[in-house]
């Protein structure tokens, strides 16, 4: 992969910032963010409904509602209070609740009753115990489905069992299915469609089965970054993409027919010239995020370049002649997973115009805010 950093990530006074660092760039973000708006326009208004688990960020929210964005999902309470202290007008948190998460839950939603809380349910003796510590206050949920994934959800041979139990309990709603497809991260387009168009075809079936039955209208909360595309403007449907705000190489990479690009960048240093042809930089798997094979960051500033090991606190680095380079270096990098990467710093430094502004604090990295 190859990119080039044109005058939008200028960043000055880089000498007074350590490193490693997170930079990110708000006009990249709001960009991004107006690209996600207009693929999601639908008659009724727009079909958006994104993912804060990347970001973790009051900020970044706040600039997705500046676009409209009212309605967001989340995967812990923390990220669910960041996004109501932005002013979130419904958040729904899709992840199934334990007892303690689901008190957790309850204060929330007293602390913030201009926002409404939702969450998701794959068995019903999750649901008592969400109705069991919500009490009078009621529950509102939607039903996991596993469709493909095989991390959580119920099957959807079995959703209409689930919703007759679910439909039994006293003070629930149920507001629809959710189904995440992250399994979908085919390189081609074509087939990505295709397989996401068959989701989408069952999961449609079974709704329209169930509003049958049980005489409702349910919604669909469909997808994530790659593939929320192919179920915008789907009727009564949402969707719920999270990388597209940061971007990343990685999805720059599997993905380049989606409009989005990186807004954040590694600020690193060369702290050790090893040897003829090998640097040092200060980004462990401490600093970006371990989970994929090498190389897990792309170096734009440099030209010709093989990562050839990474340590907790160091990442080795082969160049063709290190005698034009030296100890102290500013180098930048594109991580290739920006979402595990952004929950390793504690703050983001936003850059506009050069200017490194007022960091802004990654509040939902930490699993407690105030309740």
């Amino acid at each position: 992969m190859s990119f080039t950093l044109d005058e939008r990530y200028r960043v000055e006074g880089v000498e007074q910032i350590d490193s490693p660092a997170l930079l990110v760039f708000p006009e990249i973000v709001k960009t991004n963010i107006t690209r996600a708006v207009e693929l999601c326009r639908t008659p009724e208004g727009s079909c958006l409904r994104p993912h804060i688990k990347t970001v973790k960020c009051r900020e970044i929210a706040e600039l997705a509602i500046a676009q409209g964005v009212t309605r967001f999902k989340c995967s812990t309470v923390s990220e669910g209070e960041v996004l109501a202290e932005a002013g979130a007008t419904e958040v729904l948190l899709a992840y199934q609740l334990t007892r303690v998460k689901a008190e957790r839950w309850g204060k929330l939603r007293a602390l913030y009753p201009a926002t409404r809380f939702v969450s998701i349910v794959d068995n019903i003796a999750s649901a008592q115990v969400l109705t069991e510590v919500l009490g009078d206050a009621g529950a509102e949920v939607y039903v996991d489905l596993n469709v493909g994934m095989n991390r959580t959800g119920v099957a959807p041979a079995a959703a209409a069992g689930l919703f007759a139990e679910l439909n039994a309990l006293p003070k629930l709603t149920v507001r629809g299915l959710h189904a995440y497809d992250g399994h979908l991260h085919q390189p081609d387009k074509r087939e990505r469609r295709e397989l996401a168009a068959q989701i989408y075809r069952d999961v449609d079936a079974l709704r329209q089965q169930l509003e049958t039955r049980h005489g409702t209208s349910y919604e669909l909360v469909m997808g994530g970054s790659p593939t929320f595309p192919y179920y915008a403007g789907k009727p009564n449907t949402t969707v719920g993409p999270g990388t597209f705000y940061l971007w990343d190489a990685g999805y720059t990479r599997d993905f380049p027919e989606l409009p989005f690009e990186p807004a954040a960048l590694l600020l690193m240093r060369i702290v050790s010239v090893v040897d003829a042809t090998t640097i040092c930089f200060d980004l462990g798997s401490k600093a970006v995020s371990p989970d994929s094979p090498l190389p897990r960051v792309v170096i734009p500033t440099l030209a010709e370049y093989t990562v050839t090991g990474q340590h907790e606190e160091h990442l080795n680095v082969r160049v063709p002649d290190t005698s034009r380079h030296a100890v102290g270096e500013v180098h930048y990098g594109i991580p290739v997973h920006v979402c595990p990467t952004v929950n390793l710093y504690a703050e983001l430094l936003p850059v506009t115009d050069g200017r490194v502004e007022k960091p802004w604090a990654v509040a939902a990295r930490d699993r407690k805010i105030t309740v």
